[in-house]
């Protein structure tokens, strides 16, 4: 029972990972029906700019963190002015595919680059354990719980409180509409994949901080996770992907508990398939009605 608890609090703080990269997901989808399947990538580039960051520069943690968040918002605002915005207006399987294509192109220049090989993560934060009655908890994955509720609490004043968010969320009903009332659209959509790709960055480093390991192939399955989040809480929704994030965390942590480590990765892909089969929509997710 004490192992079993002990993975329900880790899995909060796995959870909270998921739950960053999963708002990602959602808010492109909520804007232009998008999957973007190059987020996670993104996620893997932010953790490289860390590690670059902070062993050629000798950089504190928090300071490479911000430039990496910055320098991932730029790449994820280029990526939607190059390869995304040409195809708005094609079909959805169309942005699919070169959403798939983007995040292999990314995947392997970070591969012809700087090979794949398994690279320590620099641990600028020394690792401290403190106990509470028989559970153990370190600074790092308070951190990481911390600085993830930050993060997602500062998107929430963002979309809620300031002119781009009323701008994202009238993109996000009607797109025709808002350009109409004068909201720069094209604009909108860049500030909302930089936002995306930041928390992603901000994710990957921590993940980096946390198991002391980056390579160019750590976002392939992060990014899927976060994506079935995203569905679980309901896509398009900002707060159900948090709670997605946060259940997908659990749910593999518990079954690591429950002694199925091997069998993790199958158990989350097998929720997915659940919730479609009976709440396609997702938890916080509304059935709504198209005309055909």
């Amino acid at each position: 029972m004490e192992i079993f608890i002990q993975q329900i609090v880790n899995g909060l703080f796995l959870g909270s990972v998921y739950a960053l990269m999963a708002l990602g997901y959602t808010m492109v989808y909520g804007i232009i029906k998008l999957i973007n399947f190059a987020h996670g990538e993104i996620y893997m580039i932010g953790s490289f700019i860390g590690y670059f960051l902070i062993n050629q520069f000798n950089m504190g943690f928090f300071p490479a963190l911000i430039l990496s968040m910055a320098g991932s918002a730029i790449l994820g605002v280029v990526i939607e002015f190059l390869a995304y915005r040409p195809l708005r207006n094609s079909t959805r399987i169309a942005a699919l595919i070169t959403a798939i294509g983007v995040s292999y192109l990314l995947q392997n220049t970070m591969i012809y680059f700087f090979s794949s090989t398994t690279r320590p993560f620099p641990q600028v934060i020394k690792l401290q354990v403190f106990k509470i009655g028989f559970l153990s908890v370190s600074n790092i994955q308070l951190l990481i719980l911390g600085l993830s509720l930050f993060l997602m609490i500062t998107l929430n004043l963002i979309v809620q409180r300031t002119k781009m968010g009323k701008a994202m969320r009238a993109v996000s009903v009607d797109t025709d509409a808002a350009q109409l009332m004068g909201i720069d659209v094209n604009r909108t959509i860049s500030f909302t994949f930089a936002l995306g790709s930041a928390l992603a960055a901000a994710g990957g480093m921590m993940i980096g901080l946390y198991y002391n390991s980056i390579d160019p192939m750590m976002g392939y399955i992060p990014g899927l996770k976060s994506f079935i989040a995203a569905v679980l809480g309901g896509i398009g929704i900002i707060p159900g992907a948090a709670i997605g994030g946060f259940v997908i965390g659990l749910i593999e942590t518990i079954t690591t508990a429950l002694g199925f480590s091997d069998f993790k990765d199958a158990v989350v892909y097998a929720v997915l398939i659940l919730i479609l089969l009976v709440r396609p929509a997702g938890i916080l997710g509304k059935h709504v009605k198209e005309k055909v």
